[in-house]
């Protein structure tokens, strides 16, 4: 096993380099294990930042940052100060790349980069909270129904006893607050970022934030987003196949990635072009050329 996780190391690297001297600018691919590992707990979470820290020092900041991103999501606290922790280290100068799928906090992360590739393959997804496995727009929206149908006929009241009681007296509360979080973070990225400079920036921000949070439109959380609706709501997103140089070398990069979580035993990967990483296994962490680990 230990020779395998060397090859594919290897490759990774070699390919995540080629990317790098395609572009010009510094590369971070940070994966998750979530479609071969479904599970193992490989979610976006405060133990990330760390690898951030690790693989970006010593990178030349003025070069910007792609960040190739696959990821179910995770921790929305966790993503705002990912987030935060990034614009202090480049700026706004920021690209997203998603080779195939960065759902949830992922689309939040992605949101908060100046433009997002995207191929006809990839998606993203709402980014409406859940808490506890539950998504936190569907809480508020029966509790709304049960006041409703219980307001018009209180035969109602016995049933809806039963549902609601399930929830906890501060549940709906806590569903309140997320979904205002999530919203106001969204917002606030898509109009100081993405849509920096652009008149009525919050308004459009507003607007979209709006449309990829309704849960009657998006039905569950884990719909699939793909690129021409991204675009039609007026998300910068570009193609991948635009350019086919740049195409090729991404989804290199995405298939090693794949291989990698796919045949060994890694879950979690950090890394950049010069091969410093930080790979969390289903065994112990392992850190990998860091030596003497700061912060930039």
């Amino acid at each position: 096993m230990q020779g395998d996780q060397a090859a594919h190391d290897t490759i990774r690297r070699k390919y995540l380099a080629v990317l790098n001297n395609q572009t010009g600018r510094n590369v971070i691919a940070y994966y998750s294990g979530f479609l071969s590992k479904p599970d193992i707990d490989s979610e976006i979470g405060d133990a990330d930042k760390h690898g951030f820290m690790g693989v970006i020092h010593g990178l030349d900041r003025s070069r910007g940052l792609d960040l190739i991103i696959h990821t179910p999501g995770g921790n929305i606290a966790a993503t705002q100060s990912l987030v935060d922790y990034l614009r202090k280290m480049f700026d706004k100068n920021i690209r997203a790349i998603v080779p195939q799928i960065a759902m949830s906090a992922g689309t939040m992360l992605a949101f908060s980069c100046k433009e997002i590739i995207m191929g006809k393959h990839s998606n993203l997804g709402p980014f409406d909270p859940l808490l506890r496995g539950v998504q936190a727009r569907a809480v508020i929206q029966e509790f709304r129904r049960a006041f409703k149908e219980v307001k018009r006929d209180r035969s109602r009241l016995e049933l809806w006893q039963t549902i609601i009681g399930k929830y906890n007296p501060t549940f709906l509360a806590q569903c309140e607050q997320a979904v205002k979080w999530s919203d106001s973070f969204v917002c606030e990225q898509l109009a100081k970022v993405m849509f920096d400079g652009e008149r009525h920036a919050m308004k459009k921000a507003r607007s979209i934030v709006r449309k990829l949070t309704s849960f009657t439109q998006n039905r569950t959380h884990g719909r699939h987003i793909h690129m021409e609706e991204l675009a039609s709501l007026g998300i910068k997103v570009n193609p991948l196949e635009g350019d086919q140089a740049l195409q090729e070398a991404v989804l290199t990069v995405h298939h090693a990635y794949m291989h990698t979580l796919m045949n060994t035993r890694s879950c979690k990967i950090v890394e950049n072009h010069l091969g410093v990483a930080l790979i969390r296994n289903v065994a112990p962490i392992a850190i990998q050329g860091v030596p003497g680990l700061g912060m930039p």
